[in-house]
């Protein structure tokens, strides 16, 4: 069993919660947010595996230049608009 001390802010905050049906239980409230703080850290580690595959792709000489990218992108976008105006 887990006890913790939330402080005022967040115990009114669950109380509300529950009053208005938004989770069944304190239980309840407390493994949703564990689920997030987990999905959240999955998240993360994902994004820190894509930047250390582009700092790898850099330091290998392979991608593009930001400025190409945007450019190619205006592009798109530009020529998007016009097609629907």
């Amino acid at each position: 069993m887990i006890s913790a001390e939330l402080g005022r802010p967040l115990e009114d905050y669950i109380a509300e919660l529950l009053k208005r049906g938004g989770c069944g239980s304190k239980s309840g409230v407390s493994r949703g947010g564990g689920c997030l703080i987990q999905d959240r850290e999955s998240q993360l580690a994902a994004l820190d595996a894509m930047v250390e595959k582009g700092m790898a792709d850099v330091a290998a000489g392979e991608g593009q230049l930001a400025a190409d990218v945007f450019d190619r992108l205006e592009r798109r976008y530009r020529a998007k608009v016009n097609d629907e105006g």
